[in-house]
């Protein structure tokens, strides 16, 4: 592959403004899942070298926490252009390992720009307030401190927005960070640190580490200098992740897994759901916790729905994100891993076997390697795994309600709570099901809901706290009150 900015491709490390090897040798193969062919090899750095990335960013932040909102907003401006103007190589590095058609890729990219100016300007309003006094003769009032180092732990399905999301907001508070990123996707992360190091970040305020998986979360999370930890990815490790930070008493934000419901009532436009159901499902080829996993009929319609739904299914092309520099056109690539496809077909054989009615694809691509056919499963019942499961692959179960509240019944009876989307034009029915819903984030009538105004995050075990928006600041943020008495005692 070849590149128009070739220091993007990186193969080390960044710790205190360098690029680094293992101490040790240690490295890991990077492979393409589309054709499991070699990209490259990454350092895994030793516990010595993760503890010395620590250390860089702890000496970083007491001079970049003094920085002006100016000086460390033109930085962070500069770096989320940088990436705008690299935006082709960035997405074809993305495409590369973690196969998402190169469009998605392209979309990713300025997603992830998206967050950077926005907390650069928000971080203009992290203001604190002055508070009536009940104590005669003294002033009193809070400020906003940034908390310090911050360990960034981001997943392989969103490899760079995950990153920016997350390190802007700390970035832009004054913390300085620590990401690391998923082994199957380095050189996204490694990619923004090069970025990062053109736009003029001091050494040792961004750093990009890999190691041990465990080792590497348990040297970041219980090190007592980092006083903040923000992680994306499963609720199992997350819980991990909790627990861990529970002895150092840190502040903690998790984005974790999601069982997405989407009701389709009577009244909606079909044509519409079809549309909206089928990119909530099938983008990034499934691999999505906002995905939606459990697709919830009217009855009265659910015939006419499975029958659209299914045709629209069959269009999607399948395929990989690039053939040598070629781009394809495909909607739905391969899935990440062996582990993530035979799960897959795990859970499509568990639902056939309970009742399920195939209606469209429910087995391997002729593609071969990790291809899985987009795949649709009518009648699917509660004692199914699609159903309890988070389901990240193209698969998708349809399966009818008779009354609103049964939807909702339906729709919450899960231990996820991240996004849910609803296909109606009726007000009436639109808002008391937003309310009753237990999902921090519903979509109504589209699929589009993220972006950097808005506080992501999930109730339940789909995490704590909210990334984005500016709610998204409270993870890297303190409140720290003053009393001050006019004459000198407090």
């Amino acid at each position: 592959m070849t590149y128009k900015h070739p220091l993007l491709f990186k193969a080390l490390c960044y710790v205190d403004g360098h690029w680094v090897h293992s101490d040790s040798g240690h490295s890991v193969a990077v492979h393409n899942p589309a054709d499991q062919k070699l990209i490259g090899h990454v350092p895994m750095l030793d516990q010595p070298q993760i503890v010395a990335a620590v250390d860089a960013a702890h000496r970083a932040f007491a001079t970049w926490r003094k920085q002006s909102l100016d000086t460390r907003g033109t930085i962070l401006r500069r770096w989320a252009a940088l990436m705008l103007e690299h935006q082709e190589d960035l997405a074809r590095i993305l495409s590369q390992e973690q196969g998402k058609p190169l469009a998605e890729s392209r979309g990713e990219i300025a997603y992830a720009a998206s967050f950077i100016p926005w907390f650069a300007e928000e971080a203009r309003r992290l203001n604190g307030q002055n508070i009536p006094s009940h104590i005669p003769g003294a002033h009193l009032g809070t400020v906003k401190e940034p908390v310090g180092v911050c360990a960034l732990l981001t997943p392989w399905n969103f490899p760079s927005a995950m990153i920016t999301r997350k390190a802007a907001a700390a970035l832009a508070a004054g913390c300085t960070v620590v990401v690391k990123p998923a082994h199957e996707t380095p050189f996204s992360a490694l990619a923004l640190a090069q970025l990062a190091e053109e736009a003029g970040f001091p050494a040792g305020v961004f750093n990009v580490v890999l190691g041990d998986p465990q080792m590497t979360l348990q040297t970041l999370v219980q090190d007592s200098r980092v006083r903040s930890v923000s992680f994306t990815g499963s609720t199992r490790v997350g819980k991990l992740v909790l627990q861990a930070a529970a002895q150092d008493v840190k502040k903690v934000s998790l984005e974790l897994g999601g069982n997405a419901p989407f009701i389709v009532c009577a009244d909606a436009d079909l044509a519409l759901a079809v549309q909206v159901a089928v990119e909530a499902k099938f983008q990034t080829s499934g691999q999505d916790c906002c995905a939606a996993n459990r697709i919830m009929v009217e009855r009265s319609v659910y015939p006419a729905f499975l029958q659209r739904f299914a045709a629209a299914v069959r269009e999607l092309r399948v395929g990989p994100a690039l053939v040598g520099d070629r781009e394809q056109s495909v909607d739905v690539g391969p899935l990440m891993h062996q582990a993530a496809f035979d799960v897959t077909a795990a859970r499509v054989a568990d639902a056939l076997q309970r009742g399920a009615q195939r209606l469209v694809g429910g087995e391997a691509h002729a593609l071969g390697g990790l291809f899985y056919q987009p795949t649709v499963l009518a009648d699917v019942t509660p004692d199914m795994r699609i159903y309890r499961e988070e389901n990240f692959a193209p698969i998708a179960g349809v399966m009818p309600f008779d009354t609103l509240d049964q939807a909702i019944e339906m729709a919450n009876d899960t231990e996820y709570g991240l996004a849910a989307y609803i296909c109606s034009n009726r007000l009436d029915l639109i808002y008391p099901l937003i309310r009753r819903l237990d999902h921090a984030m519903v979509a109504v009538n589209g699929v589009k809901f993220t972006g950097h105004p808005i506080p992501f995050g999930g109730m339940k075990a789909s995490g704590l706290g909210r990334e984005g928006g500016t709610e998204g600041f409270e993870a890297f943020v303190e409140t720290k009150y003053f009393c001050l008495h006019h004459q000198g005692q407090c």
